[in-house]
């Protein structure tokens, strides 16, 4: 007997014809002697609803959020009608939709007399999403014949009240977890348990951040120590690249812990970048299946680093992404100005995606997501007011309509002319660099270039990882 923690994502769950994948998924585990946990999105699509609604409470649009709410209604009702014969259950499950999408209604009266929406109580509006779908999903289980129960994560996941990125308490929720669910498991009960969500220790509804639910997954396999993480998605596993940009793309049988952070870090859309953090130091091993193609192995993801001769495994980008650079000859040899200048980043609100630096020390630049540029900018000008007074610092630019690339694979460890290869391949392509960083696990170069090479230079780089990839295929 295996425990399986089992993710399923928005699309997975987004509709009538998926969801019967889903049954069938859960059921053919069952079948087996294995133990499940299912952890659920919203289905696809809502949560932006949820989102649209906040704003059109906020803009004094009451017809728009009323009518959100009816869509939303209706999504779900077309889905429990016909998986769920007329019955006391199906009762059940519609009337906890109605109060729950009522309660949307009253949160968005709230937002829309306050004129703003605070980050909690956006939480508890978005939130909704996940708590009809665990309940719609638990009860087609029931419908099913299979022992299923609904949970709010939050009566498991303790959070800090950072609300809409919040971060586990992992002792608490630990705690919890074994002490609560692990018996539900234990009892034969299959748990349908909310994804995204937390409550902090005084019980308010808190969110992990967009797509969070894979990071959720993550969570619940660590702590009910479970033999396997699968995220169930839309593609057959991760690719070598975006086959938006390339057709050629395809799925990586085997990636390591390091090589899928990097990837999801890097622009990467199956993955939430926090998802293996719960799971590293237990090594469970995660798989990104497809819920529409449940034939196919997919992607295994393990700890081990293979070095072997796919040098480059996958090339990834990101775009929406702005450049600062800090520069001038008073630089030299004065300490703290660099750190200064990430501190007031992070005041400013910004993550740092990618830095680099000159060796004499007389610039560095880094790379920011693009609505945060003119912020960072203000807060590094402020920050640095006296140093450019004096003229040590001569200024702070913006560099924008520009993306990160980033060539992933543990084969180009240890492993002199990687970088060379690739750079050369894209001087051979007219492709300009702008910035280049290598990270300590020395299985990923990220590097910035203009947004016009974009296609280019995923493509003539995609070229190199395909070279070996259909060598062994």
């Amino acid at each position: 007997m295996k425990r399986l923690t089992m993710k399923f994502g928005g699309t997975s769950v987004g509709s009538p014809e998926a969801l019967e994948k889903v049954v069938g998924i859960v059921s053919r585990e069952i079948a087996q002697g294995n133990q499940v946990a299912v952890v659920v999105s919203a289905m696809s699509g809502v949560t932006d609803m949820l989102l649209k609604s906040v704003k059109a409470a906020i803009a004094g649009d009451k017809w728009g959020y009323k009518s959100l709410s009816n869509d939303i209604r209706d999504k779900h009702e077309d889905a429990i009608h016909q998986h769920i014969a007329p019955s006391e259950r199906r009762n059940a499950v519609l009337s906890d939709i109605h109060t729950m999408l009522q309660h949307q209604q009253e949160l968005c009266e709230a937002i829309n007399i306050l004129e703003e929406a605070t980050p909690r109580i956006s939480d508890a509006v978005v939130s909704l999403g996940e708590r009809m779908s665990a309940r719609m999903v638990a009860a087609i289980l029931e419908e099913r014949g299979i022992r299923s129960l609904a949970f709010d994560a939050g009566l498991f996941v303790v959070t800090n009240a950072q609300y809409q990125n919040a971060e586990p308490l992992w002792d608490i929720t630990e705690q919890r977890i074994r002490e609560k669910l692990t018996p539900v498991l234990e009892a034969g009960i299959t748990p349908v348990i909310t994804g995204f969500i937390g409550a902090t220790p005084d019980g308010s509804v808190t969110t992990l951040g967009r797509g969070g639910s894979d990071f959720s997954g993550a969570i619940f396999a660590a702590n009910l120590d479970s033999d396997e993480l699968i995220i169930w998605t839309d593609v057959d596993g991760v690719m070598t690249t975006d086959p938006r940009v390339d057709k050629r793309a395809r799925v990586l049988p085997y990636v390591s812990y390091a090589e899928v952070g990097e990837l999801a870090f890097y622009g990467a859309k199956v993955l939430h970048p926090k998802t293996v953090q719960p799971i590293i130091n237990k090594a469970i091993p995660m798989r990104v299946r497809n819920t529409f193609n449940p034939d196919h192995p997919g992607t295994l993801i393990g700890a081990e680093m293979e070095t072997d001769p796919n040098i480059i495994k996958a090339v990834t980008s990101i775009r929406s992404v702005s450049m600062l650079t800090v520069s001038g000859k008073g630089m030299l040899g004065v300490p703290g100005i660099a750190g200064r200048t990430f501190l007031a980043t992070a005041k400013a609100g910004a993550s740092i995606l990618m830095i680099s630096q000159s060796s004499s020390e007389q610039s560095f630049c880094f790379t920011i997501p693009d609505d945060k540029a003119p912020q960072v900018k203000h807060a590094v000008e402020s920050e640095l007011a006296a140093e450019i007074a004096r003229q040590d610092v001569d200024s702070v630019d913006v560099w924008q309509d520009i993306i990160i690339i980033t060539v992933v694979g543990a084969g180009m460890r240890h492993r002199p002319g990687v970088a060379g290869r690739v750079f050369t391949t894209l001087g051979n392509h007219q492709v300009n660099v702008l910035a280049i960083a290598q990270g300590s696990s020395e299985c990923s170069i990220s590097f910035v270039i203009a947004e016009k090479d974009m296609a280019l230079a995923v493509r003539c780089l995609h070229d190199l990882a395909l070279e070996t990839f259909n060598g062994k295929a």
